[in-house]
């Protein structure tokens, strides 16, 4: 089969693409990515040369661009990573992500529809659902839970969610899609809490924190959410959602302060701001519909992954230094252009 993952380029597609492309040989995987200011081209760099893999740069925007690509590549499948995800950027700018987030869905999906794809999966967030009390530990959110958003990010992807079940039930478009909870792994561009956590610490910065560090998340290991993600493309049924979730919920503070401690730096460093406009207070995910239909599991504790993803980072500091200095944004260009451009 032959795939088109789209946002590639990234934390998460980048992690699937590493993953798929070592374990599905006699796939094809093309990686699309417009290289905006959070893709990085060193993250799949090391990927070129591979028989089953290419990269073409472009943007899911693009409504020429993609149906040119479309009718050279002849793609059986379709996986939407590419977003804009930072929610602080979202409250500044809701238009990027309104567009990347929602026009880009629907450009993909009318491709997909003009040519035949066997499946969409649309790449989500739990953030959708908004968020559940501090005090009610036993509430998660589950496939059915009403869609709550509280920024302009999680409701660009709710749109695009709702926008991609239209698509199914108007036009019969294959779809799936997954809702994760947070994060966390190699390629994490450092404007995320974890690698900023890191990053800062390494330097003997003082790391913010927003309110009171209150806020709790559940986390999950990049690769066990793209373990999941494999499973619904190739076993999960048309028109479902699957929740992907860690089951490892922390504050943000018992975060921070893990990170210190594996690190050995003083918890000095922790520096309490302003809080987050419409700041969610909880995210938890019940992934039991995954589990028992698709027999997914996660590989990684929460204690095995974060000190895994805290020695990636130590023994890569030359990659966050790139992105602090811009250097990483010259990567592409400085590679060689052919068969990287718009003639495929």
């Amino acid at each position: 089969m032959k795939f088109l993952i789209t946002g590639g380029a990234g934390f998460i597609g980048s992690n699937y693409l590493h993953y798929v492309t070592e374990k599905y040989k006699e796939d094809f995987f093309v990686c699309l990515d417009a290289l905006t200011y959070a893709g990085n081209y060193h993250n799949i760099e090391m990927l070129e040369g591979k028989e089953n893999y290419k990269f073409v740069k472009g943007d899911i925007t693009d409504r020429d661009f993609i149906d040119a690509l479309f009718k050279s590549e002849h793609f059986d499948i379709v996986i939407n990573f590419a977003a804009e995800s930072h929610v602080d950027n979202s409250i500044k700018n809701p238009a990027i992500f309104l567009n990347t987030n929602i026009i880009g869905t629907e450009v993909l999906m009318d491709a997909c529809l003009k040519y035949g794809i066997k499946r969409f999966h649309q790449i989500s967030t739990d953030e959708v659902y908004g968020d559940l009390p501090l005090n009610r530990p036993s509430l998660l959110f589950h496939e059915d839970t009403p869609i709550k958003t509280s920024s302009p990010y999680s409701t660009s992807k709710a749109s695009a969610d709702l926008l991609v079940m239209a698509y199914h039930r108007t036009y019969g478009l294959p779809v799936t899609i997954s809702r994760c909870s947070n994060n966390y792994g190699p390629y994490q561009f450092p404007e995320k809490l974890i690698p900023v956590v890191i990053s800062k610490a390494l330097k003997n910065e003082k790391i913010p924190v927003y309110g009171k560090g209150e806020n709790v998340r559940d986390w999950i290991h990049v690769h066990d959410h793209n373990v999941g993600v494999d499973l619904i493309v190739r076993m999960g049924k048309v028109g479902e959602i699957y929740n992907l979730g860690g089951h490892s919920e922390r504050t943000n503070l018992e975060l921070v302060k893990l990170i210190l401690k594996e690190l050995g730096t003083s918890e000095d460093l922790i520096t309490f701001v302003e809080d987050r406009k419409g700041h969610d207070l909880r995210y938890a995910i019940d992934s039991s519909k995954i589990e028992k239909e698709l027999g997914w599991t996660r590989e990684y504790s929460f204690d095995e992954g974060i000190r895994k993803t805290i020695d990636w980072y130590f023994n890569h500091q030359d990659w966050i230094k790139d992105i602090e200095t811009l250097e990483y944004q010259k990567a592409y260009q400085e590679k060689k252009q052919t068969s990287l451009s718009k003639t495929f």
